[in-house]
């Protein structure tokens, strides 16, 4: 549980902050041991509505997390105590209450004489990724924390900026998309129905375009407020249903795979992230079977996700993953990864081998996003130009055929 109190420190100075105890006696037993003199102590009960509607502790920002992790692995290696590493931390993020929560937390747990990965496990501040802190737990048994921390850093640091990337570079087009969508909307249930109004005085049959965009106009202007409602209904249920039901998320991630560019492209980006996470835990130790676990709990595509869960489990058989990869049934896994995986078990070079593969598949990730969002622009503003090129054609039309007849 989780229990917030005042009181004064060794020091003199009042502090205010939260810690983890089982019952109110162990809280202020902790404060004691901790020299600081309680004023209040109380359990935490102030809920926030998403964790009351979700149910589930809030992530912590990976650049964050990356940060933390950069910071630990220098102090480390600066010949630091956890325990000390994780309060010099904690001093400079002082001002952020659950951030200070989240270390005092930490803390805690490590005086009580618990190892960090049991700390960062029982911490309820934040959710952390579950291949972090199987990575922690790895790195402590095998006695690499310092190095894998770096490594772990590194990783999250380049992911953060490719989202970045990624999320910066589709602004503009999507502002443009939304833009578009709304001026269309505005022709059909405004401007169109203005412009019908003249066609209604005279006795002339339409052209079928002039019809059908006639037909969308009043459509749009007599039921845009039902549209609207639909519309977020929909994105709504989508949401839900991706979150709640595996074979509904399953059969998307499925979908997405098999559509021309973007299917290659989450296929390299899984991979990237399966070959680099897979050499680092090699690299420090971790046994392959238990390497290839933990590497595809970092998978988000489901389809992709399943083939290797199900290779895994086939390598604690005895089977090598690249045959197993081959020969799996869901999805084919692309043929030049399997192969170089096949020589990296041949020549137990697997780790230096998935190190370049995650670089290779970077870099070729990095090249397809940057051809597709440099099309992407020019396709929006064709396909918004097209519909609204057909909307004036659609009016231009009958006042020719008037101004002919």
């Amino acid at each position: 549980m989780l229990f917030k109190y005042t009181g004064i420190d060794s020091r003199g100075k009042k502090v205010k902050s939260k810690l983890e105890a089982v019952s109110l006696n162990d809280a202020k037993s902790k404060l004691k041991a901790k020299n600081i003199i309680y004023k209040t102590v109380q359990e935490e009960t102030n809920i926030s509505l998403a964790q009351i509607s979700l149910k589930r502790k809030p992530k912590i920002k990976i650049v964050l997390l990356s940060t933390i992790s950069r910071d630990l692995s220098m102090y480390l290696n600066a010949g630091i105590s956890i325990v000390n590493a994780i309060k010099l931390i904690k001093e400079r993020y002082k001002d952020d209450k659950k951030l200070c929560t989240f270390f005092e937390s930490i803390n805690t747990f490590l005086d009580e004489g618990k190892n960090f990965y049991t700390a960062l496990d029982l911490q309820k501040s934040f959710e952390l990724p579950e291949f972090y802190k199987q990575s922690i737990k790895i790195s402590e048994n095998g006695g690499l924390l310092q190095s894998v921390l770096l490594e772990l850093s590194i990783y999250l640091k380049d992911q953060d900026r490719i989202k970045k990337q990624i999320t910066t570079a589709l602004a503009y087009p999507i502002f443009m998309l939304v833009v578009s969508m709304f001026v269309v909307g505005f022709m059909l249930s405004f401007i169109v129905p203005k412009i019908t109004a003249i066609f209604t005085q005279y006795d002339q049959e339409l052209p079928l375009i002039t019809s059908i965009v006639i037909s969308l106009g009043d459509f749009f202007s007599n039921n845009y407020d039902v549209i609207l409602f639909t519309a977020i209904v929909l994105v709504s249920v989508f949401i839900f249903c991706m979150n709640k039901f595996y074979s509904f998320k399953f059969t998307v991630d499925k979908l997405l795979l098999k559509l021309p560019f973007i299917g290659s492209l989450i296929e390299l980006s899984e991979l990237s992230r399966f070959s680099y996470m897979n050499s680092i835990l090699i690299r420090s130790g971790v046994p392959i079977v238990q390497s290839f676990n933990l590497g595809s709990n970092i998978i988000n595509n489901f389809v992709i996700k399943k083939v290797f869960e199900q290779a895994s489990a086939k390598v604690v058989e005895g089977d090598r993953l690249s045959k197993t990869l081959d020969s799996n049934k869901i999805y084919k896994i692309d043929s030049s990864f399997v192969q170089s995986v096949a020589i990296g078990e041949e020549t137990s070079e697997l780790s230096k081998i998935l190190s370049n593969l995650a670089d290779l598949y970077n870099e070729t990730s990095k090249d397809k996003i940057s051809i597709f969002l440099v099309l992407l622009e020019p396709v929006f503003m064709l396909l918004v130009g097209s519909i609204i090129g057909f909307i004036v054609v659609a009016m231009l039309l009958p006042i020719f055929s008037m101004n002919l007849g």
